[in-house]
Parts: C-alpha cells; sequence; structure tokens
C-alpha cells in the first residue's frame, strides 16, 4: 500500500525545505522506495534534493500537445494522434517515466509549468492517471505543493494519509495555514489527517501565537527551531539532504513523521 503525504502552506514559509526532509527520513530509514512529486510551477526541490532535472511534466505536455497540432496541420490519418499509432496515454506514460530523476531510494517528478491557452482537460487527465500509475509502485509519494491547496486533485486521484501544513510563526502565517486547511473539505480527493507544522522559531513559541494555535481544528504535530545551517547550505547551493543528523531541521522533521508514520 501506498502512503502519500502532502506539505502545503503559502509560500516563502519552508514547504520545499519540509519536503526534501520527509524524504531524506524515509529514504535514510530504507522505509521502502520513495516518489518526490514536485507540483510547484518553479520546480527546485529537485536543486535540494542533489539531483539533475532534464525536464518536467509541463514540458511533456506541451511537447505532445505540439505534436499533436503538427498531425492535425498535415492532415494525416492520425487526424489530430501521435506519429506512428501511439496513444496519447502511451506516449505520456512513457515520457513521464523517463522523466524520473533517480535518487537513491528515491526518486522525482517535477510537475513544471501551468497550463498554456487552450484546453488541457484530456491530456491532464491522462497526466493525471499516469503519475498515479507510476506512484502506485512506491511504498511513500511526498507531494511538494505550490501554495495552496485548489489543485491538488487535479495532480492526483489518490487519497492522501497527511497534509502537512507548514508555517512560519508569525500570526499572518497562521491564518494562512487555516484557510489551506480548510480546502481540504472541498477537494475531490479524500484528505485523512492534517497537521501543522510551525517553521523557523527561535526559542519557545510565543504565548499569543500559541493560544491561536490552539483554536486551529487540525493539530500542531511539532515545531522547527531557526537552522542557521540551512542559510549556508542555501548560500553554497549545497543539497539540503546533505545536512548532518544533529541538525534541528533534520531531527525535527524525522521525529514528527515517526510519530504519525
Amino acid at each position: 500500500m501506498t502512503t502519500t503525504i502532502a506539505v502545503a502552506g503559502k509560500g516563502g514559509v519552508g514547504k520545499t525545505t519540509v519536503s526534501a526532509m520527509a524524504i531524506r527520513h524515509l529514504a535514510s530509514k530504507g522505509l521502502g522506495a520513495t516518489l518526490a512529486i514536485d507540483a510547484d510551477p518553479s520546480s527546485n526541490l529537485n536543486m535540494v534534493l542533489g539531483l539533475g532535472l532534464d525536464w518536467t511534466v509541463g514540458d511533456i505536455r506541451e511537447g505532445m500537445l505540439s505534436k499533436v497540432k503538427e498531425s492535425i496541420t498535415a492532415g494525416g490519418a492520425a487526424m489530430g494522434g501521435l506519429p506512428g499509432g501511439v496513444s496519447k496515454r502511451e506516449y505520456l506514460d512513457y515520457e513521464v517515466r523517463s522523466s524520473l530523476s533517480e535518487g537513491i531510494e528515491f526518486d522525482l517528478i517535477a510537475m513544471g509549468r501551468g497550463e498554456g491557452p487552450g484546453c488541457y482537460c484530456a491530456v491532464n487527465h491522462n497526466l493525471r492517471e499516469v503519475v498515479d500509475a507510476i506512484g502506485s509502485g512506491y511504498r511513500y509519494v511526498v507531494i511538494d505543493n505550490e501554495a495552496g491547496m485548489e489543485h491538488l486533485s487535479r495532480r492526483t486521484t489518490r487519497d492522501v494519509q497527511h497534509m502537512l501544513i507548514v508555517t512560519d510563526p508569525t500570526q499572518r502565517g497562521i491564518v494562512a495555514a487555516e484557510r489551506i486547511a480548510a480546502l481540504r473539505h472541498e477537494l475531490d480527493i479524500n484528505i485523512e489527517n492534517a497537521y501543522l507544522i510551525v517553521n523557523r522559531l527561535s526559542g519557545d513559541m510565543p504565548a499569543p501565537l500559541a493560544e491561536r494555535v490552539e483554536q486551529l481544528d487540525f493539530p500542531l504535530l511539532g515545531t522547527i527551531q531557526n537552522d542557521p545551517d540551512v542559510a549556508e547550505f542555501e548560500f553554497t547551493g549545497r543539497p539540503l539532504v546533505e545536512m548532518d543528523e544533529t541538525s534541528p531541521l533534520v531531527s525535527s522533521v524525522a521525529t514528527m513523521l515517526e510519530s504519525i508514520l
């Protein structure tokens, strides 16, 4: 059975960092192969994981649509199909599997760019099925989402066992997290558990913030202390997955995951 973990939050709170630490923990403990899905159009999860990224699912989608348009223009027998009698689903399956960036005990798919002008409903439906089919072969799937959650059901049909909502230690961040959590009731997929993670704390959580957190309808999973080593890694471009196990960031995320898995 595949366990899906979705990481969400407003921009700049550390979603990608938490996603990378979750993937690092799952890989280091040998808990089964993990598929990382970078669902943020900026596509930089690969950098913190230390992987290259040749092309994204968005590139594949645009490439396929370009081939379809060429076929229509040529007026061939396919009339909107693909050369050689290849179905769109077969083409997407092959290309997406070829786009996988492979790490040790984890692989990465980057969704990349959003839709351009035109109708994308059919191709996005096929892509969702392809990505879900690939994910079913992994023990864990970790999805690093763009800000918000509205798009999640367009990315996957699978249930999400754990949604980790990341915030910075501010009232505005908590409000944004609460709004994101509320969206879980409106999606076409089932989200079994939602948790809050407060990132970049300096010392104890301030009392007003703690009181606000207690008012939420989803629990606080844990906090992450501000780690100066993160800035050093970011400055040099060194992958965050190479951080030492004693790092507050690494140990905090590991503890949180062990408590829910």
